[in-house]
């Protein structure tokens, strides 16, 4: 290592490399030193070609140093002011991603982030129905403005705008809905960090529920019907009547879910996000082993390409208006879907004196508040339960007399 050579400047020396050059002269090191609390310190700034330090340079910065040790004030060391810089550089660093988050809008996000993930994460017809409510109805209002620029005031008029449309207020509720994802998913990666908007609107009430369900002649006439159009769509109607499973249920079903031994169909991955066992029915059994024969493999049930089915056939729809089942029905929740099978097996359970906590099971309801709906389908579960505390009320009524009692307990007879 070379020796240390001093300078003009008083706690200004340099060390020169062996061989490397800066320039026309060798490349120097540069150190100095300075008295701080009484205390001699010595800092080694660095070679002149990595961090560019000159003579110049280093007596400015070190004039500056005493100066601020004799003021009390700003970096009173070297390391300091090297520390001080990086935190300087690292707020601004934060400052410009900052402003880069605040830039981006509604639109860029729901195009370069949100989308992309609900395409890898929900079903397509899901995604496939966002994609149209940006489109239709979120973009014009709110795509070109900056995510924490979107105000109450702008979703209002989405609802306002959908509503004047005619469009039911559960289509409202699910493109606000969607709004709210969004921003939600905007706060999971730290590119928003205000107050969800969609969290502060008053989204359309309604309810959506649908009460209508089958009769069992009803049924009948619509199995018929279906047996004769499409074997497979009756297969797959007569699967939700007898043992409730829903459309995705069904079009996810595969062979090794099927437990003919003990009469269980194993449902992965619901709705709920829960797996649960379904029970056949003996004409459900028979269908099954029916569609079985002899190398049953994959899916249960599959389309024209043997591949997975991914909406009930139009099929189904067809023959629910062949006989009938819709005529002269206007509200939507009337209509018989597909979904209205399902929904006529919990209500024949019902009906069948079968506890709501029993039918929620077979359902696969997360708690029987889903199954309070069909509650009025048992009203002589109440009417039951009021008759036996009346019978009760009447085997007690032959106890003693309340005058009596009192008369008893002060030792005295009526």
């Amino acid at each position: 290592m070379s020796k240390w050579k001093t300078t003009k400047y008083p706690g200004v020396r340099y060390r020169e490399h062996e061989s490397r050059k800066h320039g026309v002269k060798k490349d120097r090191y540069f150190s100095v030193r300075y008295q701080r609390n009484g205390k001699q310190r010595e800092e080694g700034l660095g070679w002149a070609s990595a961090a560019g330090w000159t003579e110049k340079k280093v007596i400015d910065a070190l004039a500056e140093i005493r100066e601020n040790i004799r003021r009390g004030q700003g970096p009173q060391s070297f390391k300091e002011a090297r520390e001080g810089i990086r935190q300087d550089r690292i707020k601004d660093a934060a400052q410009e991603e900052e402003d880069r988050l605040n830039s981006i809008t509604f639109g860029q996000f729901f195009r370069d982030s949100y989308l992309p993930d609900a395409k890898q994460n929900k079903k397509e017809r899901s995604w496939q129905t966002e994609k149209n409510f940006f489109r239709m109805w979120i973009s014009p209002t709110i795509g070109k403005k900056r995510l924490s620029e979107v105000s109450v005031a702008d979703l209002e008029r989405i609802r306002n705008k959908m509503l004047y449309a005619d469009l039911s207020p559960r289509t409202v509720q699910y493109c606000l809905a969607t709004i709210r994802q969004i921003y939600n998913r905007a706060k999971t990666l730290r590119i928003f960090t205000g107050e969800n908007p969609a969290t502060l609107i008053k989204t359309p009430k309604i309810d959506n529920k649908r009460q209508r369900f089958l009769t069992r002649e009803e049924a009948d006439r619509l199995l018929g019907h279906l047996k004769y159009r499409s074997l497979q769509t009756h297969d797959m109607a007569l699967l939700s009547l007898h043992c409730g499973l829903r459309a995705g249920e069904i079009f996810s079903l595969t062979w090794d879910c099927i437990d003919f031994e003990n009469d269980q169909i194993f449902l992965r991955d619901t709705k709920n996000g829960k797996n649960r066992y379904a029970y056949m029915t003996g004409p459900a059994r028979e269908m099954l082993m029916n569609r079985r024969g002899k190398k049953a493999s994959g899916y249960v049930f599959k389309s024209r390409n043997g591949k997975k089915i991914t909406e009930m056939s139009g099929t189904y729809k067809r023959a629910v208006e062949a006989v009938g089942l819709n005529d002269n029905i206007t509200d939507y929740r009337q209509k018989v879907v597909f979904h209205t099978l399902r929904h006529t097996f919990a209500s024949w359970h019902v009906q069948d004196g079968i506890p709501l906590f029993t039918v929620a099971k077979l359902m696969g309801h997360s708690s029987t508040a889903m199954t309070e709906r069909y509650s009025h389908l048992a009203p002589n579960d109440m009417k039951n339960a009021v008759k036996r505390f009346d019978d009760n009320l009447e085997k007690e009524s032959k106890v003693i007399d309340f005058q009596d009692h009192i008369l008893r307990r002060k030792g005295g007879e009526k």
